[in-house]
């Protein structure tokens, strides 16, 4: 499948308990294709997810007992995977439009500018709303984007990594990728190209009880988002990537007093449950007082 240009493409799917899903993510990834390698990195799972992998012929399975989408993309992208032309990443719940893989290597390959190439989201009920968006302001989805060898090769080089507890590691990717890995001052949205070819499908939340609990654990997640953003962009906007700590957390003393619930009747509740769990966070990274003599 790789062209002269992109003899190798390591597509990488981050999977957190799915094993409902993970087997249609796998059917619909060129799976055996020549200069293709597609690795499961399973992380924190307590369900069957591994077990499916194990059992897909042709697919490599990576393992981590710790969760954490971003502190698993530093460990196998950064720590472990091999040099490649193309990183192709997928989210575990996610299926691939037929030649996805295929047409984001080849946008790479057509612009010597562009860092990364993203996916386009092909259900949902804003999906018109979002693919226009990613059409106008270069954005990317973490459920399917594709990133420069190079561009990866130069953060190893670097030592710029992902915070580990960052929620949602595609906004950032983003900003690393429009900014060439420097502050926020040098970004331009060429080095993201959006891939009209390139498409996603995801299966929306049940109306039902678990469905509804789960939405309101994912609001509460992006309340924590909206707040790590503001954090991630002071930084941008300074030292640039080299300030971006291993953990957000261990800046949140720093931030916290500063930050309050938004006053939005949508918004309100799940920014205080979020300040409530950052504030908890805090607490691990305090200094112990001295001990008594």
């Amino acid at each position: 499948m790789p062209d002269a240009q992109h003899s190798s493409v390591q597509v990488t799917v981050l999977a957190h308990n799915e094993e409902a899903r993970i087997a249609a993510c796998l059917a619909s990834l060129p799976v055996g294709e020549p200069g293709v390698t597609v690795t499961v990195v399973v992380n924190g799972s307590t369900d069957r997810t591994a077990d499916i992998v194990r059992a897909h012929e042709g697919v490599e399975l990576v393992e981590y007992e710790q969760g954490g989408k971003a502190r698993s993309w530093n460990r196998f992208v950064l720590d472990g995977a091999r040099e490649a032309d193309v990183f192709v990443f997928v989210d575990g719940d996610a299926q691939l439009v037929p030649g996805s893989v295929d047409a984001l290597a080849r946008a790479l390959a057509a612009d010597p500018r562009a860092n990364a190439a993203s996916g386009l989201p092909m259900n949902g009920r804003r999906v018109e709303a979002y693919r226009r968006s990613i059409a106008a302001d270069s954005g990317l989805f973490g459920d399917c984007y594709a990133l420069a060898g190079d561009f990866v090769r130069r953060m190893r080089e670097r030592g710029i990594r992902l915070p580990d507890d960052i929620i949602g590691e595609d906004g950032l990717v983003r900003a690393l990728a429009c900014t060439d890995l420097g502050p926020e001052s040098g970004w331009s949205n060429v080095r993201v190209v959006p891939v009209a070819e390139a498409g996603f499908w995801c299966e929306p939340n049940a109306l039902d009880a678990r469905g509804l609990r789960q939405q309101a654990a994912r609001m509460v997640n992006y309340s924590v988002r909206h707040f790590q953003n503001r954090i991630v962009s002071d930084i941008m906007r300074g030292e640039g990537p080299a300030g971006l700590p291993r953990e957000l957390a261990s800046l949140y003393g720093d931030y916290l007093p500063r930050f309050r619930p938004r006053l939005s009747p949508l918004w309100f509740a799940f920014d205080r449950k979020a300040l409530a769990r950052m504030r908890e966070r805090m607490e691990a990274f305090r200094p112990l007082p001295p001990a008594r003599p």
